[in-house]
């Protein structure tokens, strides 16, 4: 086994101590530094040559108002002491005057002359009564004062019970302060016991060549410190990107080697992109204040082509050209109008929509949208959605699924189902399931279907449409291990530090 220079150092005060030290004795007879002891102790623990304990202590001083009342005597005191002088009765005001007490300490005075029933206030009348007819001897508080006056720092546990039982009274007056020491000692085990009495011979250690003992020939004599090289250093923190973010980008990167392209759009839509264009009537629940946000200011933004409003306006009432009945209501210019904070990425895949009517088109959109959702471990009122679509000719929705599974499978995850749903912009419409191993459960990722054709006609598209809109924070929530999905946006930097990269 061998042993460093500090090492051999530690063992021999311990040795010289009766096997046991304080941390603090050590450093003093070992002539070390104390973090180099800590240091020594913690190998020699390893080692099983010595063993570390500790021991919490509490210990007392004054405070400044402490100390200025041992100088004068406790405010209460004072006052008694007044109040006897003038015959054992008094108008407050000529007490407070007879004891000098400050105005602001005069209501503490009182009070405590109450608790200790030394004296008694006629509030009515204003006049002041003593209780007892000469100054009581220190009670266990004053005492406690003056000893540690005396002794300016005292351990609670050398105290005896009467004048323990004031400390917390004292704390409360902010006379004393409370402060907590560890103290730490090392003792040999059998083993160090064993290296003690073989004799323990101190050889000073160079950690450094240099080029005099190189060219002096010293470095054959001196003793050379061996490094660990295997052992771990401290952690390290580089910068990096967020979790999230970091999925976010392999997202990205998944459509992109899918063939697809990027799109974006704006947070602020109207409600006839982020609703009417997409055939969800305007009486619907899902647009009432408690799931989506409206603005105050301004409350309303401009329609497209009068055209396509008026398309989709007939589509909804009477189903126009599509072969559909509509919903059967008169739809609202204004409603149209209002402007919301979007509810899903699909109103920015419906305008790219509306402009790129000639196929093929590839394109999706990883973004934010909002809703006005109950707070919880796994709600919130600001998400992410992964949002697509494809238009070409002859798609079908076993293209959709197709597309959907290998999305899946980039991201690690093989097993995905598909349930049969509603949507009021698709048909037929599906929910996408994936199996997590690690949670051995199924998970509902999100909704997919082909448009139907009273979204599709009003903008004049003519070729069949896949989309989808697949919830991405669920899936953070899956792959980085989390059971409360607030954790992705509380900035805590122990869980930033301990994620690793997503890849």
């Amino acid at each position: 086994m061998t042993l460093r220079e500090n090492e051999l150092k530690t063992l021999k005060v311990l040795g010289e101590s009766g096997g046991k030290a304080s941390i603090d004795q050590i450093v003093s007879m070992a002539d070390l530094a104390h973090a180099a002891v800590m240091r020594a102790a913690l190998s020699l623990s390893e080692k099983n040559l010595a063993k570390i304990g500790e021991e919490k202590k509490t210990y007392l001083k004054l405070t400044a108002e402490g100390e200025h009342y041992t100088k004068l005597g406790m405010p209460e005191r004072r006052l008694l002491k007044a109040l006897l002088a003038l015959g054992g009765e008094a108008s407050l005001k000529e007490v407070a005057e007879k004891s000098s007490i400050d105005e602001k300490l005069l209501p503490i005075a009182l009070g405590w002359l109450h608790k200790k029933n030394w004296a008694k206030l006629d509030r009515k009348a204003g006049r002041l009564k003593a209780l007892v007819k000469k100054a009581p001897p220190l009670g266990h508080d004053e005492k406690l004062l003056s000893l540690l006056s005396e002794e300016k720092t005292v351990n609670v546990e050398n105290l005896p019970v009467e004048l323990r039982n004031v400390v917390s009274t004292l704390k409360k007056r902010k006379l004393i302060e409370v402060e907590e020491k560890t103290t730490r000692w090392l003792e040999l085990t059998e083993n160090g016991w064993k290296l003690v009495r073989r004799g323990i011979k101190v050889v000073k250690e160079v950690s450094q060549l240099t080029p005099e003992l190189i060219v002096s020939g010293k470095w054959r004599k001196v003793k050379l410190r061996k490094f660990n090289v295997v052992a771990p250093g401290p952690p390290i923190y580089p910068g990096k990107l967020h979790p999230l973010r970091q999925l976010l980008e392999w997202v990205r990167e998944v459509f992109l080697e899918m063939g697809f392209t990027e799109i974006r759009g704006p947070i602020v839509e109207t409600a006839f992109w982020n609703f009417d264009a997409l055939f969800q009537p305007q009486d619907h629940p899902a647009r009432e204040m408690h799931d989506t946000f409206y603005l105050a200011y301004p409350q309303t933004g401009r329609l497209p082509d009068d055209e396509v409003v008026e398309r989709v306006a007939k589509t909804h009432e009477d189903g126009w050209l599509t072969g559909s009945r509509g919903w059967r209501y008169k739809w609202s210019h204004e409603i149209a109008r209002k402007l919301v904070l979007r509810t899903h990425t699909t109103a920015t895949t419906i305008r790219y929509l509306a402009k790129h009517k000639k196929p093929p088109v590839r394109v999706f959109s990883v973004d934010r949208v909002y809703r006005n959702e109950k707070l919880d471990y796994k709600h919130l009122a600001e998400l992410n959605q992964v949002e697509g679509i494809i238009m070409d000719k002859g798609v079908t929705f076993r293209d959709l699924i197709g597309t959907i599974k290998e999305f899946y499978r980039k991201l690690g995850i093989e097993k995905v189902v598909f349930w049969p749903s509603y949507f009021p912009y698709t048909e037929p419409s599906a929910q996408a399931v994936v199996y997590i191993p690690k949670l051995k459960v199924w998970m509902e990722m999100g909704g997919m279907g082909m448009f139907r054709p009273e979204v599709l006609a009003p903008l004049g598209i003519k070729y069949p449409v896949l989309a989808w809109g697949l919830g991405f924070d669920r899936l953070a929530m899956v792959m980085l291990d989390l059971d409360d999905i607030r954790l992705l946006y509380k900035n805590d930097l122990g869980w930033l530090r301990r994620t690793p990269l997503c890849r």
